[in-house]
């Protein structure tokens, strides 16, 4: 199982509530599914064609249509400034 605290941060960083028995499942889940990605890892590739898939869909027309306000945008931002979000920095400068 994936440790709680682990589940915990996913949850905060998804902005989600987790009741405790779920936070446990959520770690049985997670771990099967890192599980798995082992197991892609391990499947011999080599020699193998690449495959591309070309699926033609079709656009609809870009309507412009109503649009939030600044306000209403970031009203439920656990942080915000001057009407923009604030984010942790993601790139180094």
């Amino acid at each position: 199982m994936v440790d709680i605290k682990t589940v915990e941060k996913t949850a905060y960083l998804a902005r989600i509530e987790l009741k405790e028995h779920e936070k446990e499942v959520l770690g049985r889940q997670f771990l099967d599914i890192l599980t798995f990605v082992e197991q892609l890892k391990e499947v011999n590739t080599e020699g193998a064609e690449d495959m591309e898939y070309q699926v033609g869909t079709p656009l609809r027309e870009d309507i412009p249509g109503v649009c939030l306000s600044q306000e209403e945008a970031t009203f439920n931002a656990p942080q915000r400034e001057k009407g923009f979000f604030v984010v942790p920095r993601v790139v180094e400068v």
